[in-house]
């Protein structure tokens, strides 16, 4: 059974990074991220378009190529939750949470008793197809998997500390472009208030154990945050980099042809 090694990085101390899967149903995409380095994929299905089997498929191919495969479901509920862990994914990230008593039950259903209510049901790709026994399997499971919850209003910002505190939380991770709406500066990602507020929430994570997280719209606004204190750092999508380097190729070979 493999390790998650985003996991593993976050309890030495070290600062991590991912990038966003949003838009190609492509499973080679994480093996190339993988190769450029990446700690993580996020992949994402509350925004993106993908479906169980696809995300199965991107799931696989992470872990082949030893990238951690993180998935944000769509909303919470169990079977979203419990069909992707049990699928591989070595992590779900639970979106726009607020009420301490939902993320309680949410985090519940990422663990096999007696540390959570998590089903018992096992795909063979989860473990390699490897011979495991139960205890093993669960042992294994409830060690490995990172839960990841996003603070994305004023009210969760509010509620910091009592949804922080809870047991079994991981990783806190920043949504800012929805967090930035209710603080009514829709998109002013270097405002003040969004800094200040942002800042906040890491205080109280590293009073409360929890890994400082965000998602971020790219490499500047990465480096910005990591040099702040957060350690799990999303870094764009993949239609971001695709996008970018076209241009950036098409700018440094139009002159050339010009001449």
């Amino acid at each position: 059974m493999r390790i998650n090694h985003t996991r593993e990085r976050l309890l030495r101390g070290e600062t991590v990074y991912g990038c966003g899967l949003q838009v190609y149903r492509a499973p080679e995409i994480p093996r190339a991220f993988a190769a450029a380095g990446f700690d993580y994929v996020f992949i994402d299905m509350e925004h993106g378009s993908f479906n169980l089997e696809t995300a199965h498929d991107m799931i696989i191919s992470s872990k082949l190529a030893g990238i951690s495969p993180i998935v944000r479901v769509g909303e919470l509920q169990y079977t979203l939750c419990a069909r992707l862990l049990d699928q591989g994914a070595q992590g779900i990230i639970l979106p726009r949470v607020e009420d301490p008593a939902v993320l309680a039950e949410a985090l519940s259903w990422m663990r096999f008793p007696p540390l959570g209510k998590r089903g018992y049901g096992i795909n063979p790709t989860m473990i390699d197809y490897e011979t495991r026994t139960m205890p093993e399997v669960i042992e294994h499971q409830n060690r490995e998997t990172l839960t990841v919850m996003q603070i994305e209003t004023v009210t969760a910002v509010e509620r910091r500390e009592e949804l922080l505190s809870l047991p079994g939380l991981d990783v806190m991770m920043i949504g800012p472009a929805d967090l930035s709406i209710s603080l009514g500066i829709p998109g002013q990602f270097d405002n003040p208030l969004l800094i200040e507020t942002v800042d906040q929430v890491i205080a109280t994570c590293n009073r409360t154990g929890v890994v400082p997280g965000i998602q971020t719209r790219g490499v500047a606004m990465a480096k910005f945050w990591a040099e702040r204190g957060m350690r799990f750092i999303g870094v764009a999508a993949e239609h971001v980099f695709l996008l970018e380097k076209c241009r950036e190729a098409l700018a440094a070979l139009k002159p050339a042809k010009a001449k």
